[in-house]
């Protein structure tokens, strides 16, 4: 895979978004969490390709820029909390968003 040419809030978005439709539904609660996390220029850019790229393609280019920009421990921690507040926007987290945490957990960690 070529080098992600993403800055961080790119790479944020494309993660918290990927969270969001791991299971083909985005709520407004975590369109307006995301939202918070990015704005809406990046928001929308990077919609696009998470919902374009399939789901090896989505969590290939988590783990590539993962590998690539050696991201410190605060910034991790920082990235699952977000992905969890994520799931949890809408007051429900149901078992694709499970099983999707705890593979994004691991590559993340």
């Amino acid at each position: 895979m070529e080098k992600l040419d993403w800055t961080q809030q790119e790479f944020e978005a494309y993660v918290l978004l990927y969270a969001a439709h791991c299971n083909f539904f985005e709520s407004k609660e975590e369109e307006d969490y995301i939202l918070s996390r990015v704005d809406k220029v990046t928001f929308h850019k990077i919609h696009t390709e998470v919902i374009v790229d399939s789901d090896e393609e989505n969590l290939n280019k988590i783990q590539h820029y993962i590998s690539e920009n050696k991201l410190n421990q605060q910034e991790k921690e920082n990235l699952i909390r977000d992905i969890k507040n994520v799931f949890f926007a809408d007051g429900t987290v149901d078992a694709i968003e499970k099983k999707v945490f705890n593979i994004l957990r691991k590559i993340i960690d």
